[in-house]
């Protein structure tokens, strides 16, 4: 029976900031940005239109620009490690993001089976954005569906970690899910809660549910067998 652990990028693996924070630090373009936020938070702007704009605002964004961004991005602690413990398993990772892919897809290179994130054109922008390929929260759901079922892993055996409200339909489709400093939308959904600045500790948190919810299904199953035997010794015949 395999396991899937899914990490949210923005504020999740990269704290307290965003994949186009962290574009917009290293362009100097960061009060543009957070007037596009101030929108996208008052509701003007939708996840598609979102995109729309960033890519009209960065036409001339190119790999470098992105791979400096990357680098310099404040990462949790451990991100690694994580990785290379869950494939030593035979289980597997992903992350899910409505971030740009041309950022958060650098994240295979640090050992993740999969990263989906929302689509955008080559760098630099020469063709639009397609609205069809950017992601909504949940899609978060649709995409672990669709990840569960090509690994055959039973959402009891599915982890998740996030920070935001762009998780919280994941974290109510999931029993194991971890809050990872989260903000006030999500702190009261997870099963667990981790702050701090090292991955392999919220990790650890998401391995002791796994861990309990299987102690739990292992009792279960104890307590239907002494059942089935305690009934069938009630009505075995005598003699």
């Amino acid at each position: 029976m395999g396991i899937l652990h899914v990490f949210d990028m923005d504020g999740t693996l990269l704290r307290g900031t965003s994949a186009c924070q962290e574009v917009a630090r290293v362009l100097g373009d960061l009060e543009r940005l957070a007037a596009l936020d101030a929108r996208f938070s008052a509701g003007e702007v939708d996840s598609p239109g979102f995109a729309l704009a960033v890519r009209e605002m960065w036409f001339d964004l190119t790999p470098a620009i992105v791979a400096s961004a990357f680098a310099a991005g404040p990462w949790l602690a451990g991100i690694e490690r994580v990785c290379a413990d869950i494939r030593r398993r035979g289980e597997r990772s992903a992350v899910i993001t409505l971030s740009p892919d041309f950022f958060a897809s650098r994240l295979l290179e640090s050992g993740f089976d999969d990263v989906i994130a929302s689509r955008f054109p080559p760098l630099p922008f020469t063709a639009p954005v397609d609205p069809a390929g950017v992601l909504s929260p949940a899609d978060k759901v649709t995409i672990v569906e669709r990840l569960r079922a090509r690994y055959g892993v039973p959402r009891s055996r599915c982890v998740a970690y996030g920070d935001s409200m762009s998780d919280a339909p994941l974290f109510r489709h999931l029993d194991a899910t971890v809050a990872v400093n989260a903000d006030h939308h999500l702190e009261g959904l997870g099963a667990a809660s981790y702050r701090g600045d090292d991955l392999t500790e919220a990790y650890a948190l998401g391995r002791a549910l796994l861990a309990g919810d299987r102690a739990a299904e292992a009792g279960a199953a104890a307590t239907a067998t002494a059942k089935t035997e305690e009934d069938a010794e009630q009505i075995a015949p005598a003699g």
